[in-house]
């Protein structure tokens, strides 16, 4: 394996997924305490559940192959791989993004790296991936390319 990132999601989020169990168990206070606690309980673990799905993204780059999020596209089908700053990685993720392209987006990952795709068979122009290593990532598909 050439690299391996996993888009955590920030530890405020998990603050929200604990304050969502206690808001449950607060509606569910008038009903009595066992509601209360079992609200508490519930909400908490489905605040968590939801943080950790949308947190556990991961993207590698595995011998000849690329694996962003559900994408696994072997490294032959892809072009230049351009690394964005914060700047830049805004403008690409908003006013100059292509619908057809394929977004491994983090809202709270600040930059990103933007991969041609060079297959002709594959509509899709290019892989927008957040990352926080963006030039790491850069270097490891060019050297799964070699």
């Amino acid at each position: 394996m050439l690299y391996d990132e996993r888009l955590t999601a920030p530890r405020p989020w998990w603050l929200i997924a604990a304050l969502s169990g206690v808001c449950l168990g607060l509606i569910l206070f008038p009903l009595g305490l066992m509601p209360l606690l079992g609200g508490l309980v519930v909400g908490t673990a489905l605040g968590a559940v939801a943080v950790s799905a949308y947190g556990s993204a991961r993207i590698r780059v595995v011998a000849d192959s690329l694996v962003a999020g559900e994408a696994r596209v072997p490294v032959s089908a892809l072009g230049e791989a351009h690394v964005l700053d914060e700047e830049e990685a805004r403008a690409w993720r908003t006013h100059r993004a292509d619908p057809r392209a394929y977004m491994l987006l983090r809202g709270y990952v600040p930059t990103a790296l933007r991969v041609e795709v060079t297959d002709p068979g594959d509509p899709t122009p290019y892989l927008y991936l957040s990352t926080r290593r963006p030039r790491a990532l850069a270097d490891a598909l060019e050297a799964a390319r070699r």
